[in-house]
This record gives C-alpha cells, structure tokens and sequence, in this order.
C-alpha cells in the first residue's frame, strides 16, 4: 500500500471527494476548508507541501511542520501518515478532531503526544431554522458577483488583517476553486458602496453541508451585527441552493470567545472540538 505522492493542485480534488464521502458530525475535514486552506495565498507566499493520497486516506503536509489527516481505514491512515512523516520536519503538528478515533489511533501509533494549543469547535446548524437577515439602517447585504475579487479580498484584509495573505490574485484564483460559488459569498455594504463585511459559504452539494469560512467585519462598522448579517444571509442562498446543515468552526478557548457566541446566536449548536498533537523525531 503504498500512497501517491502529489502536489496538492493535483491532490485537492481527491482530498475534497474523500472527505465528503467519509463526512460525518464527528468529522473534521470539508471541502470547502480544503480548497480555502490551499488557496487563500498565492502559492509562492503559502509554501504548501505535498499531499501523500491513496483510495481510503490522505495526509497533507500543509507546511513541513503541521500534518493534515482524513480516512477512516486504519491501514491506509497508518500508510499515509508514515509517508508524509518520511518527508516532514524533524518536528510535527497535528490536529484532529476529538471524534476521529482512527487518526488519533494512527497518530499515537506514530509517537504524536497531545499538547495544549488554541482549539476550535465543530458548530452545526439544521438550515430551516435559519433566522431572518437583519440590517441596521443604511446597510445592504448581496452576493460577490464574478470579477469583483479585487474588492472582496480588500474586504477581507480591512477585517483581518493588513498583512493577510489574501491578496487580489489569490483570492481571484480562490473563486475559480471547487466548490466556491460567487453566490454564497455574500458582502455587507454601506449606503455610498464602500465593503464593510463579509461571510463566504462554501457548499458541498454531496452532503448538503454548507461550510463558514471566513466571516470578517470591518473594526469602524463593529458591533452593528453586520457579519452575523452577511452569514445568515449567505447561508440562507446555500438553503436555496439544497444546503440542509450548516457547518462553523470558531475558536472554542476562552482567548477568542467571540464568534463562538456571534453564531450560537444564529442557532448553531456546538459539536465535538479539535484536539492538538505533536511529534518529534526520534522520540
């Protein structure tokens, strides 16, 4: 059994149908977090490593230091992760989520000990309980129209940061990636056209699971509901598109308590959290 190894341009579209087949509430990968986490920065800036992918499992090295894992067959988990620990720094991260016995089981298998770090909680929401889109005065809330990724990763660095790693090519490449789709990239506007926020929502047509990610708001327009606006209403556009479930991952640790409490008020409901885990060479 031995993996392929891939870059991971020619490794996603395997990586993402895996993860929808073998997607569960208990599972920590989707597509639409794949193809975020590989392309929201140009590739020279991102530096991403390579994928090592058979039928049953993959194992990404996202950067030679941190360890991305999905299947649910222990041997090819076991073969994935050997091969990409061939290639890795003499030191590794990895997280998985808590529900993922088989990789936490390779892992350990392997020497990876768990390590406290920032983590993150699987939140879900059943899409026919989707509250109304609320607005204050002199705000309006659309979907990104194709060609307008100049302005949507202007946004989404005014709300991050100006030094974020999505800069106008990379997110126009972003959009030419499955699943994005213009109309569940949804921006809050002011009166006079200026971008204030923003949620994108990526589908997975198999599942009907519809992912968050990322949701921003700009600092001066704070407070005003705005990015819980622009997520209900794109969430709302991936129902009407046969979304059934809602998918968000905030920071589940008391440092960034924020967004967790923004989507629990839309309604989503919190599942199993991430779980981190080291290995080093020779250990």
């Amino acid at each position: 059994m031995t993996p392929e190894r891939l870059d991971v341009e020619q490794a996603l579209p395997r990586m993402q149908a895996l993860a929808s087949r073998t997607w569960s509430p208990e599972s920590r990968h989707h597509p639409g977090q794949l193809a975020w986490s590989a392309a929201y920065g140009e590739p020279d800036v991102l530096d991403l490593g390579p994928a090592y992918v058979l039928d049953d499992a993959w194992a990404w090295l996202e950067s030679l230091d941190w360890l991305e894992v999905c299947g649910t067959d222990p041997a090819a988990v076991d073969a994935v992760v050997t091969a990409a620990l061939a290639g890795a720094a003499d030191e590794v991260t990895a997280s998985t989520l808590e529900t993922e016995a088989v990789v936490t089981g390779v892992l350990a298998d392997h020497g990876f000990v768990e390590v406290e770090s920032p983590w993150f909680t699987h939140h879900h929401l059943d899409l026919a309980d989707l509250p109304a889109v609320g607005l204050p005065e002199g705000y309006a809330v659309r979907a990104v129209r194709p060609g307008e990724h100049e302005q949507r990763a202007a946004v989404h660095r005014a709300a991050w940061s100006p030094t974020s790693r999505v800069t106008t090519a990379a997110y126009e490449r972003l959009m030419t990636i499955a699943p994005y789709r213009p109309a569940l990239d949804h921006v809050v506007t002011t009166a006079d056209g200026e971008w204030v926020a923003s949620c994108c929502v990526w589908l997975d047509p198999t599942t009907g699971v519809a992912l968050v990610e990322p949701v921003g708001c700009v600092a001066e327009h704070g407070g005003r509901g705005l990015a819980t606006a622009a997520s209900v209403s794109a969430l709302t556009a991936a129902r009407d598109a046969g979304a059934t479930t809602g998918l968000v991952c905030p920071r589940g640790d008391d440092d960034h308590p924020g967004p967790a409490r923004l989507y629990r008020r839309i309604g989503f409901v919190p599942g199993a959290r991430t779980r981190t885990y080291r290995w080093r060479r020779g250990d």
